[in-house]
């Protein structure tokens, strides 16, 4: 495998806690063969599109293993390997970063946010280069306010806030690292590398890039897709 070589992790393994008993993974959503296809096919696309991408992990829960390994089989995604995921997501990151043992970057991506783009990937891979690691963001559109009880305490100065997303990319070796050291539940991989003292260089991201939380998500999502094909 080339030194430069680029794998990626998809995060799956989560719960869907905020959507009312739906596994959102699993919606069927417009496609452009005129057919619906799972969320995760989606999010899984442009991975097995990208050239950089060599190879990428879906790391899903202990019961769903079985289902998204005959999804990868049946869509043909020949760069996807399925792992078992764990209790918390750095067990998942993990056993994602376990799968592309011998890549030089690790791209980490949410498994509910199925509008990725391939230009959202190879620009993270291509700003990470400069430092070892970035993030996808988009600056803060709204006047922010810091409140307590009820009652606003003040108007934050929103001109430095960004919203993270991913992908975010990594050096493997760095984002290993960053994950050994890391103690309780993180929900940002950036914020590891960032408490080694790294600079994570920010670019910008998509207002399309939705993570898919709630069934108002799935709305949105499935709309824009209608509108794009």
């Amino acid at each position: 495998m080339a030194r430069d070589s680029v794998g990626a992790v998809i995060l799956a393994a989560g719960r869907s806690e905020r959507m009312g008993g739906i596994d959102k993974l699993w919606v069927p959503l417009p496609s452009k063969n005129g057919r619906e296809e799972p969320l995760i096919a989606h999010t899984l696309s442009p991975f097995q599109r990208t050239r950089q991408i060599v190879r990428a992990v879906l790391v899903v829960a202990e019961e769903a293993v079985d289902r998204a390994e005959t999804l990868v089989q049946e869509h043909g995604f020949k760069k996807v390997l399925v792992a078992r995921g764990g209790a918390q997501r750095q067990d998942s990151v993990l056993a994602g970063l376990k799968g592309l043992e011998g890549c030089a970057w690790a791209v980490i991506h949410d498994g509910a946010r199925p509008l990725v783009t391939t230009d959202l990937i190879e620009r993270g891979v291509k700003a990470a280069e400069e430092t070892g690691a970035s993030c996808s963001a988009i600056p803060v559109p709204d006047t922010v306010k810091e409140a307590t009880a009820g009652r606003i305490v003040r108007t934050v100065d929103r001109s430095r806030l960004w919203l993270a997303q991913t992908p975010q990319t990594f050096r493997y070796d760095l984002l290993l690292d960053a994950h050994k050291r890391a103690s309780g539940d993180v929900t940002d991989d950036a914020s590891l590398v960032e408490a080694l003292g790294v600079e994570v260089r920010i670019y910008e991201g998509s207002a399309r890039n939705i993570k898919v939380t709630s069934t108002d998500d799935l709305t949105i999502v499935r709309a824009l897709l209608k509108a794009t094909w």
